[in-house]
């Protein structure tokens, strides 16, 4: 096999250099990484991604092929993807085509070979920072690089009209807001008899109250969640909290319902990504295993306790993983409960979802 030479070239100079597979090409965008040993088609088509570049820790990847049953949208989101080794021959019975195909079809630039524990080590020393997948070897960082900046995010991922998808039997009817939705969220809600209708970020709230649906549910999204501070979706959001209908936000829904009752977000150093992350819940004490992948989170100390209180915490570093707040059925998690290759620890939240719909 022919290798091409590539390169990555960070914000503050670092630069490595490999081999391109994938979609050939040049590409800017945010360079974050993940920790998951597994499920790196859901990492690929996870729309939260939106202007990112991938980097996998584990150092082979694509190894049981491409699996379209598996996507959580129907192409990927991020603008590129390394790794270290990528697998040429995959081997699983339900493999559908080589993970070097598939992102040739889609698009995506690639880089292999390179030290992926050196980049990885370097982003959680400095944080999270541009960088340029190149073909041609760089001699400077450039402009582009330096003012990479994600924008309209939530307006690219989402869906821009509203559609419904039913079960054999339907006993609820749920509104889904979509900002960049996992199509997990929506099979964990039609296998407990949901009716789920998705609609578009910036959907009236008007609109959904008057739908006569039991609950809603905020999805996951990409970008800079304070984007959205003084955007139609946190006005949506109030009034959709005065309501009565219960509502489960997750990861973005988490940071969105923070900014519609006032509290703050801050960006973290290097994000959590990865099947791994350890959240706490607060009245029990008890450790749940998580799956995440966000950059921000909401700022504990902005929390008003007379509205909400803190749910959830990340053991590693104590920031927010989920708020309940206390005048309203409303709760959210910043981790993934839904989250498929797993673990599979926090599906009982679905339930509870399902259980405020019932009382209501």
């Amino acid at each position: 096999m022919d290798r091409q030479k590539a390169y990555l070239l960070l914000e503050n100079g670092e630069m490595f250099e490999g081999y391109s597979f994938g979609a050939v090409g040049e590409v800017t965008g945010e360079t974050v990484f993940t920790t998951g040993m597994t499920g790196y088609l859901e990492t690929l088509t996870d729309k939260s991604y939106y202007g990112q570049i991938i980097t996998q820790t584990f150092p082979l990847i694509g190894n049981y092929g491409v699996i379209p049953a598996d996507f959580e949208s129907a192409a990927p989101a991020a603008k590129g993807y390394i790794v270290r080794q990528w697998c040429q021959d995959p081997s699983n019975f339900r493999s559908e085509g080589s993970l070097d195909v598939f992102l040739k079809s889609h698009g995506v630039v690639g880089l292999y070979g390179i030290d992926t524990r050196r980049l990885t080590k370097l982003i959680r020393q400095s944080g999270v920072m541009n960088g340029k997948i190149t073909n041609v070897k760089p001699d400077r960082v450039t402009d582009d690089i330096r003012v990479y900046r994600i924008k309209d995010a939530v307006a690219e991922c989402s869906t821009k009209t509203v559609y419904s998808e039913r079960p054999e039997t339907a006993r609820r009817r749920v509104a889904l807001m979509d900002y960049g939705l996992k199509e997990n969220i929506k099979r964990e809600l039609l296998r407990r008899s949901c009716e789920v209708t998705v609609f578009p970020h910036d959907t009236p709230a008007r609109a959904v109250i008057e739908g006569g649906y039991d609950g809603i549910m905020l999805s996951n999204g990409p970008g800079d969640p304070r984007d959205t501070e003084n955007s139609v979706i946190i006005e949506n959001l109030k009034t959709l909290c005065k309501s009565g209908i219960p509502i489960f936000g997750i990861c973005f829904g988490n940071q969105l319902l923070a900014l519609a009752h006032g509290f703050s977000i801050e960006k973290l150093k290097y994000g959590h990504r990865g099947g791994n992350q350890p959240a706490k819940e607060m009245g029990s004490g008890r450790t749940y295993i998580t799956t995440q992948n966000h950059g921000y989170a909401v700022v504990s100390e902005s929390i008003d306790k007379t509205t909400a209180r803190e749910w959830f915490v990340n053991v590693n570093d104590g920031t927010n993983e989920g708020v309940i707040y206390k005048n309203a059925p409303v709760f959210s998690v910043q981790f993934h409960p839904e989250a498929c290759a797993g673990p599979r620890d926090t599906t009982f939240l679905f339930d509870k979802f399902t259980a405020m719909m019932e009382a209501r």
